[in-house]
């Protein structure tokens, strides 16, 4: 029988994965996630998506079905990744600050050599936060390991004045695109 399996580290994808009931095995991989510099935000994490793809495939049998994802939040067509202090937290916070900002998320589901990748983005706008408030949510911990320095699904929800598009792939994973995208190696969703 052909096992899905979720090629992450993030639990916030295992997350997603349990709630949509689909039994999966988790592997972890590691990629440079180098990209070329000419490409869009969209292109960026699609690109490094597919080569998760490819380092998982030297992990797993071919009839497995397996799923990598890669997420990035883009303020400004910047990038902001995962913050290294609580420093760079507060600063990426404080640019989000009263603004909106993009999450885009690549996701690529790949068996043998069939290999389909798409990309989904979400506009999320922030509330104007001051110095406190920022202070206050870096103190829980929450914003050191994820990108953009804030968890929707906890108490950076807080912080979001409003979200356009799919709430999940804010959390790391559309679990409406890649259910689509599963049905198309027959994996049943629902």
């Amino acid at each position: 029988m052909n096992k899905l399996i979720l090629a992450s580290k993030s639990p916030r994808r295992r997350e997603l994965l349990d709630r949509l009931g689909l039994a999966h095995t988790v592997i972890s991989i590691d990629t440079d996630e180098w990209y070329p510099d000419d490409l869009s935000p969209v292109g960026i994490v699609s690109h490094i998506s597919r080569e998760k793809a490819a380092a998982a495939a030297t992990m797993v049998a071919p009839e497995d079905v397996v799923i990598t994802a890669d997420t990035m939040v883009f303020l400004d067509n910047r990038k902001l990744g995962k913050p290294q202090s609580e420093e760079e937290a507060f600063e990426m916070l404080s640019s989000l600050s009263g603004r909106e900002h993009t999450v885009c998320t690549g996701v690529t589901v790949m068996q043998g050599n069939r290999m389909l990748t798409e990309a989904e983005s979400t506009r999320v706008r922030f509330a104007p936060l001051d110095e406190d408030t920022i202070r206050a949510y870096i103190r829980t911990g929450e914003p050191m390991d994820k990108a953009g320095a804030y968890g929707a699904q906890g108490y950076g929800a807080l912080l979001i004045e409003g979200i356009e598009g799919d709430f999940f792939n804010v959390m790391g994973l559309p679990i409406r695109r890649l259910s689509c995208m599963l049905r198309k190696f027959h994996v049943p969703v629902l």
